[in-house]
């Protein structure tokens, strides 16, 4: 990814109208995740000290990282009990899918500075994640602000089958996998920023402009 201030084309946000809304359909309450991810990933990435041009990067790359979930069956991403080593499979080729939805709006270079964020929202600074493998400072940065942020809600959220959890037990768990799972530095910045992020009105930048020109 560029450190350069670069192009958001015009037609971005109604590119992305058009993918969220066949998502909103096909899978609301993850649409409603994707919203909530895109929107704390522009909050973690202005903290962690991006500029506004990588901060609108991680907004979008948080918004469509789990837009391959489209073509994954909701008996899979709404199961309560643990998936078996088929439907684990299955659930871990969303990033994949997710990239490949994207892919064709790529030959903009805003569209193409996406994917590797959207693509690597799983893996691991250890090495252990998927769909790479990657190590370290080697994922992108993108990938590492999503990983914190998609955790944190997909923990916090009440679903179906299961009550959310207090940010009290969300935060001891992203300190417990800090420099395994996440890199410690965001988890860091996230611990110290996000009790500030109370919402305030207008304060929901993706909700203002993406949702509701979908509603």
């Amino acid at each position: 990814m560029s450190s350069k201030w670069g192009d958001i084309p015009a037609w971005a946000y109604d590119s992305a109208q058009a993918l969220m809304q066949t998502l909103k359909i096909v899978d609301p309450v993850t649409y409603a995740h994707c919203c909530r991810v895109g929107e704390l990933s522009r909050k973690l990435a202005r903290d962690a000290g991006l500029n506004e041009y990588e901060q609108k990067l991680a907004e979008f790359a948080g918004l469509f990282h789990d837009i391959g979930k489209m073509g994954v069956s909701q008996d899979i991403i709404a199961k309560p009990g643990k998936l078996d080593p088929r439907e684990l499979a299955i659930m871990k080729s969303h990033p994949v899918m997710s990239e490949e939805i994207v892919q064709p709006l790529a030959k903009h270079a805003f569209f193409a500075e996406l994917l590797p964020g959207i693509r690597g929202h799983h893996e691991r600074v250890d090495g252990t994640g998927y769909p790479d493998k990657i190590l370290g400072d080697e994922i992108n940065i993108l990938a590492r602000v999503i990983l914190v942020v998609d955790t944190y809600d997909a923990m916090s959220q009440t679903r179906a089958y299961r009550k959310g959890l207090p940010n009290e037990v969300v935060y001891e768990e992203l300190k417990r996998c800090s420099g395994t799972q996440f890199d410690s530095q965001l988890v860091k910045i996230f611990l110290q920023a996000h009790p500030t992020w109370d919402r305030q009105p207008g304060d929901a930048e993706t909700e203002h402009l993406l949702l509701k020109k979908i509603a």
